[in-house]
């Protein structure tokens, strides 16, 4: 005799539907939407950074970067229309991707291991900065709606 095990889906109601007109709350406050592109702009520079060190003995590979952070300059994404297709645009997009300075060795690489340990450092600081906003904005939130932690 084999148990059969029956799964229900279970619908949660939240009492708001979020679309493009109305954005969650987050994305109401711009110090919020700020911490957010800059952490995905840190996030999306560390994936660059990772591809430059493992190409680092690749003969020809030319170093690359992502463009300085800035708020003011920020890329748009482009809307997809169907599932299948893939969004364009965005912090560390191809848009954002640009050559990295710096001397090419004798077989046209011009990945500096030293160069890129320095930008993943800048990376990490960038990152560590937006969470940090974004947990002081939450510990913000909590206290004005009167809820501790």
């Amino acid at each position: 005799m084999g148990v059969e095990t029956v799964y229900k889906p279970m619908g949660v109601k939240t009492g708001f539907i979020a679309d493009e007109e109305d954005p969650l709350l987050f994305e109401r406050i711009d110090t919020m939407r700020m911490a957010r592109d800059l952490g995905v702009h840190a996030a999306n520079r560390q994936r660059v950074i990772a591809t430059n060190v493992a190409n680092a003995d690749t003969p020809g590979y030319r170093a690359r970067d992502l463009r300085d952070f800035d708020p003011d300059r920020a890329p748009v994404s482009l809307k997809t229309t169907r599932p299948g297709h893939v969004a364009a645009g965005g912090w560390g997009s191809a848009a954002g991707v640009i050559d990295a300075r710096g001397e090419p060795s004798p077989n046209g690489n011009s990945v500096s291991i030293e160069d890129e340990m320095l930008r993943a450092a800048d990376a990490k600081r960038q990152f560590d900065l937006s969470l940090s906003v974004m947990q002081s904005g939450l510990t913000m939130m909590r206290t004005a709606l009167g809820r501790r932690g």
